[in-house]
């Protein structure tokens, strides 16, 4: 699923998953050769909530810089934003230094990860800022989490983030 717009070059188009990406080196009879693939939580404004995913999920915490690559080192970024308005414009912010081809090498966006700000539904306008944002990438809501307020980590991960749980399992750990 892409968005598409008009600038002064032609259309520019988004396009969801991989792009352009080179295929990766191969051994003899067909053997895929890869550096070890890591994943970092990569916070787009402050109080994110980087550390207690990471915490609670495994990776790193990469905080608000990019995670360093070291030679033939890859790494899968999880972006992450608040559910408020200030936290969704941080990740389309962030969002587009991936768009632009601007992030460092060796580092590739995996998903989005947003972090509930409050308890309850989000309001009709957040909501829908949530939609624009999935159709370009995909996107894990983390819900409000009491204990989490108040430093208790040590319970299992929401059920509603069971596919964020499967997909931070499978990227494995530093």
């Amino acid at each position: 699923m892409g968005i598409a717009r008009q600038g002064p070059d032609g259309p520019e188009i988004w396009i969801r998953g991989p792009v352009g990406e080179a295929a990766p080196p191969r051994a003899e009879h067909g053997q895929v050769l890869a550096g070890a693939r890591r994943f970092a939580w990569v916070a787009t404004h402050g109080g994110a909530g980087t550390s207690t995913l990471a915490t609670v999920f495994g990776g790193q915490d990469a905080g608000r810089d990019w995670p360093r690559s070291e030679r033939d080192e890859s790494w899968s970024v999880l972006l992450v934003g608040r559910t408020h308005a200030s936290g969704l414009e941080a990740v389309s912010y962030t969002l587009d230094i991936f768009r632009r081809g601007e992030a460092p090498p060796g580092v590739d966006l995996e998903a989005v990860v947003l972090v509930a700000d409050a308890p309850g539904r989000l309001p009709r306008p957040l909501a829908q800022r949530v939609k624009a944002l999935a159709a370009v990438v995909d996107v894990h809501q983390v819900p409000w989490v009491p204990a989490w307020r108040i430093g208790d980590l040590g319970a299992e991960p929401p059920r509603e983030s069971a596919a964020l749980a499967r997909l931070t399992a499978s990227a494995g750990r530093p």
